[in-house]
């Protein structure tokens, strides 16, 4: 019998077999993220990832899919919500990122092809599913288009990100845009217009919405980015009952009140774009 294999420490033959089988094969299934970060100063690489903000990403992400899988089956009610959680992580994510210091080039990136299946794909396939499937190849025509947009203002943020003004977007965020989608969606069948119930007059003006929010997400009108707002800091005590209030009202009817708020909001960029035109 070899003495030295008798001598060796509980574990430690495993242990040596598990550096010499198992990591090397991980290794070669899976290569470690690395990438360069700045510290003090220098430039150095760090391994590995952030894993809070990246899995509040994977659950916006996974509520994304949830609406595309919803609205196979023909639950679009499920489908809207499922949307506007995504677009509610999507906003936690890169504040809980700065507010930990864990941003990340990794993260960016991740963030970004996360929106582009909550925002861009699901919405345009929940409408799609919903009302503009009996329109033929003018439906499709007006979901792409939607998608299409959805992508190239995506491109275009993530080139733009270190030059553009914080307090405003350039084009209609993709959340907001998936936000009139969904809410309208929504909206529609609680009137009780789904699919082949859908007045044909209500499938046109719909596909009219869908390429119309895709092109504000292209289009270079202003809008307020809300990223100016002081968390930290202290508001007077009618902000709070503010608040309340809004809360109060969005509960009388979800839907509705959503909807209009978001139109609201998109119809801004090209309002807030006119009355510069005209001082000018």
């Amino acid at each position: 019998m070899n003495q030295t294999d008798d001598t060796l420490p509980a574990g430690e033959g495993e242990n040596d077999a598990t550096k010499g089988v198992i990591t090397p094969s991980l290794d070669m299934l899976i290569d470690e993220h690395e990438e360069e970060v700045s510290e003090n100063g220098k430039t150095v690489r760090r391994r590995g990832i952030f894993l809070l903000p990246n899995l509040i990403t994977t659950v916006g992400l996974f509520c994304g899919f949830y609406a595309i899988v919803a609205s196979m089956r023909g639950d679009f009610e499920s489908a809207a919500i499922a949307i506007f959680f995504a677009a509610l992580f999507d906003g936690l994510d890169g504040r809980v990122a700065r507010l930990t210091n864990t941003s990340s080039k990794f993260g960016e990136e991740y963030d970004s092809l996360a929106d582009m299946v909550s925002f861009g794909v699901a919405p345009a396939l929940v409408m799609y599913s919903w009302g503009l499937s009996d329109l033929g190849k003018i439906g499709w025509s007006a979901a792409f288009v939607y998608v299409a947009c959805a992508a190239l203002r995506l491109a275009r943020f993530n080139t733009q990100i270190d030059t553009a003004d914080k307090n405003y977007f350039t084009g209609l965020a993709s959340p907001a845009a998936a936000a009139v989608i969904a809410s309208t969606v929504w909206v529609c069948q609680d009137l009780g217009w789904v699919g082949g119930n859908l007045p044909h007059e209500v499938s046109i003006i719909v596909s009219l919405l869908t390429a119309i929010t895709g092109i504000l997400m292209m289009a270079n009108f202003p809008y307020y980015s809300f990223k100016g707002i002081d968390l930290h800091g202290r508001v007077p005590f009618f902000v709070m009952i503010l608040i309340v209030l809004v809360i109060g009202l969005v509960t009388l009817d979800p839907p509705r009140i959503l909807l209009a708020a978001f139109i609201i909001y998109a119809a801004s960029g090209p309002v807030t774009f006119l009355m510069k035109l005209r001082k000018k």
